[in-house]
C-alpha cells in the first residue's frame, strides 16, 4: 500500500523537504502552493546569504540544521551547478562594546567547530579600502552567496521527476484530522479557476507553510496548544553606483536582543551590491510595500561602515516577511534574551503530522537538512 504525503508551503524548506519525501519507494507526494509558482514569499524575499552558523546558541535547532545544510548546499550547487559564490563575510565592531560582542561571536565559532578569524585592520583595509573598521574585523570564511531562484527551480524539477505532484493556485480551506491523524487528514482546497472545493485526504500532513504556518496548525491543534505569529517585515535597498563596491559581505556587530542582524551589505550572483534588511513588525503578512520612511535610518547605520556611499544612489528595492515566534534576540546569548528557535516537531496526539513554525533565517541555508530531519521524524 502506497503511503501518500501531503505537504503545504512551495517555498525552499518545503521543495526540500518534498523532494527528500518523493525519493522514498512505495509513497506519492503532493505539495499545495496556493501562489502560481514556487518560492514567491520568505524563500525569495532575502538576501540569499548562506549562513555559517555563528549566531544561534550550542543546543539549538538552527545551529545544527544551519551547519549540516550549509555543507549539504555548496556540494548541492557544486554538482548540480546551481550559481553560489562563497564571498566570505565580515562582521565589524567601531568601539570596545561591539567588539565585546565580536568576542563572544567568535568564542562560540571556536566552540561549536566553525572558522572565523581576526583580521589585522591594515590588512582588512587593503583588502577593502572603502570599508570602515575601527576597531576590529571577524571574518567568517564559509558563509557565501546562493541564486535561491535557481537553487528552488532545481528542487522543483527534481521533485517532479522523482514523481512529485505540485498543486499550484491551490489555497487550503480547512484540515480535518480523521481519528486523531490515524487514518489521515482529510484536507479541503479551492482554486481560482473554480467555486468547488475539493478534497483529497493524505496519509501525512507536513505543515511548513511560512507566514501562514501557525495559522494552519492553529487551526488543527487544541486552542491550549495555540501560537502567536509575529512578522517581521524587512526592507531592502539597491544601489545604482559603482563605487564603492565590496567584494566581501559586510555586517555590523550584532546587537543582543536585537530581532535582526543590522542593516547589512550583501550583494547578488553579479555582484551588485544591495543593504538590508530592517525589522518593522506589522501585523499584516501579506504587505509587502517598501517604507521610504526608513530609508534615512539605513542609510546612516550603512555609513558607519562605507562612509563613501553615495545616498542619493541607494533606492528603495523590495522587502521581505520573516515569520517568527516571538519579538526576541536574532542572536542567541543565553536567558532572558528572547531567541526563538525553529519549531519542528512531530505534534503530539496527531499521528503523521510534522509541524514546520518560525522558519525565518537561516532556513534557506538549512533547508536540505530540514528536509533529512522531517523524513527522519515520519520514519524512524
Amino acid at each position: 500500500m502506497r503511503r501518500f504525503h501531503s505537504r503545504v508551503g512551495a517555498g525552499a524548506v518545503g521543495l526540500a523537504i518534498a523532494r527528500k519525501l518523493a525519493s522514498r519507494d512505495g509513497t506519492s507526494t503532493l505539495l499545495i502552493e496556493k501562489h502560481g509558482a514556487a518560492g514567491t514569499e520568505t524563500s525569495s524575499r532575502n538576501s540569499e546569504v548562506i549562513h555559517a552558523g555563528i549566531y544561534y546558541g550550542p543546543d539549538s535547532l538552527k545551529t545544527s540544521l544551519c551547519l549540516k545544510g550549509k555543507q549539504m548546499m555548496y556540494e548541492l550547487c557544486q554538482k548540480q551547478g546551481i550559481p553560489y559564490r562563497n564571498t566570505k563575510k565580515w562582521i565589524l565592531a567601531q568601539d570596545k562594546q561591539q567588539f565585546a560582542e565580536l568576542q563572544k561571536t567568535h568564542e562560540f565559532a571556536k566552540s561549536i567547530g566553525v572558522p572565523t578569524a581576526f583580521i589585522p585592520l591594515s590588512k582588512a583595509r587593503a583588502r577593502e579600502p572603502d570599508v570602515r573598521v575601527q576597531r576590529a574585523c571577524l571574518e567568517s570564511p564559509t558563509t557565501g552567496i546562493v541564486d535561491s531562484h535557481a537553487y528552488m527551480t532545481y528542487l522543483e524539477s527534481d521533485f517532479q521527476d522523482r514523481g512529485g505532484d505540485l498543486a499550484f493556485h491551490t489555497t487550503v480551506q480547512s484540515i480535518e484530522p480523521i481519528d486523531s491523524g490515524s487514518r489521515g487528514y482529510k484536507i479541503r482546497t479551492k482554486s481560482p479557476a473554480s467555486d468547488d472545493i475539493d478534497t483529497v485526504t493524505a496519509d501525512t500532513l507536513i505543515n511548513s507553510a511560512g507566514l501562514a504556518a501557525v495559522p494552519l496548525s492553529n487551526s488543527i491543534l487544541p486552542k491550549s496548544r495555540h501560537m502567536k505569529a509575529y512578522y517581521a517585515k524587512g526592507s531592502y535597498y539597491g544601489y545604482s553606483s559603482s563605487r564603492p563596491s565590496p567584494k566581501t559581505l559586510i555586517y555590523p556587530a550584532p546587537t543582543t536582543g536585537a530581532a535582526g542582524l543590522g542593516t547589512h551589505l550583501t550583494m547578488d550572483m553579479t555582484g551588485a551590491i544591495r543593504f538590508g534588511p530592517d525589522v518593522e513588525w506589522v501585523d499584516d503578512p501579506n504587505d509587502y510595500s517598501v517604507n521610504e520612511s526608513r530609508l534615512a535610518a539605513a542609510l546612516d547605520e550603512i555609513e558607519t561602515y562605507l562612509p563613501s556611499i553615495q545616498r542619493d544612489k541607494v533606492t528603495l528595492d523590495y522587502s521581505g516577511i520573516r515569520p517568527k515566534l516571538g519579538k526576541g534576540s536574532a542572536v542567541a546569548r543565553g536567558k532572558g534574551d528572547g531567541f526563538s528557535d525553529f519549531w519542528i516537531k512531530r505534534e503530539e496526539g496527531f499521528e503523521g503530522f510534522i509541524n514546520l513554525l518560525g522558519i525565518e533565517s537561516p532556513g534557506l541555508t538549512s533547508s536540505l537538512a530540514i528536509a533529512d530531519m522531517v523524513d527522519e521524524l515520519l520514519y524512524k
